[in-house]
């Protein structure tokens, strides 16, 4: 095609989203409304991902010392824990450390340890684990270094964080896939509305030696501005009602102790995801669209 004729059939591909401006204006209401429930799936994941972050920060692994063991090989096993791949931290609470915060947690039972000159409890390492899917395989290698006394952990609640993030991202991906569908249809629809409003010229153009893909790419142009616009709308309205939401819930968000994560660290990436989903419902479907038409009225030829 040649850089003329491009340019023409783009500006024809402008000109039509004016021209059939009611249709336009109802495919990109509807689109919207796709996006934006798209959107509020993505922010409650990142939100609900955010949360399980600092779950997951929280449940620990307390690895306890032998009495036995020395300075030095306290310190070898530290260094050890730390150079395990699935370990994000690695820190050491001495075991004057911890007798001290055992008696502050007691309050006014702490009396009980008053005949106590040394800490009973031994040294012991806070580790902190990066994948919990491997938080089974990770103790494991910890129970197995030499001088370790005892490891404390709660595997019970590292699965079943590793199960809800495994539901959250699965529902999410689910959401996002059903409302694609729902927006393809949506355009598709509308486009083949339009072309069968402008029959005669279609049939006009075919008339005189007009191929497919000159066709077409009006239409395809139409679509992916279709899809453009609703993205660049979705994204800021969406924006305005988490922020609406935030404010309204704030009280109930402080209550639960939850932060809820940044719009604006977000944004782009749901901008980029909008427009990626506006130009891939408007193209694709604007070229099933075209090609059903084309092929119901008998006038597909092979000159694309």
């Amino acid at each position: 095609m040649r850089s003329n004729s491009l340019k023409y059939l783009t500006r024809e591909g402008f000109r039509n989203l004016w021209v059939n401006r009611l249709m336009s204006l109802a495919s990109i209401t509807v689109l919207m409304a796709c996006l934006i429930i798209i959107g509020i799936g993505s922010m409650l994941y990142f939100n609900l991902t955010s949360v399980l972050d600092s779950v997951e920060s929280q449940n620990v692994v307390l690895v306890y010392i032998d009495d036995e063991a020395s300075e030095l090989e306290t310190s070898e096993i530290g260094v050890q824990i730390k150079n395990m791949p699935n370990v994000e931290e690695c820190v050491f609470v001495p075991k004057e450390d911890a007798f001290e915060k055992q008696i502050k947690t007691m309050g006014g039972d702490s009396a009980l340890f008053k005949g106590f000159e040394e800490s009973p409890l031994p040294d012991a390492y806070r580790v902190t684990i990066k994948d919990l899917s491997l938080f089974g395989q990770t103790v494991e290698q910890l129970k197995s270094l030499d001088h370790i006394l005892n490891v404390r952990e709660n595997s019970d609640l590292a699965s079943k964080l590793v199960a809800v993030r495994k539901a959250v991202t699965i529902a999410s991906v689910g959401i996002v896939t059903m409302l694609f569908l729902v927006a393809l249809f949506i355009i598709s629809n509308t486009i083949r509305i339009t072309m069968f409003s402008r029959k005669l010229e279609i049939n006009i153009m075919k008339a005189v030696g007009a191929t497919n893909g000159f066709i077409r790419w009006p239409f395809m142009i139409e679509g992916v501005l279709l899809g453009l616009i609703a993205s660049v709308i979705s994204v800021f309205l969406l924006w305005g009602i988490y922020e609406l939401a935030a404010y309204t819930f704030a009280s109930v968000v402080s209550m639960l102790k939850i932060e809820l994560v940044a719009f604006t660290d977000y944004f782009f990436l749901l901008f980029g995801i909008f427009a990626v989903i506006g130009m891939l419902t408007g193209t694709i479907g604007s070229m099933f669209s075209m090609n059903k038409y084309l092929k119901e009225q008998r006038s597909v030829v092979n000159n694309e």
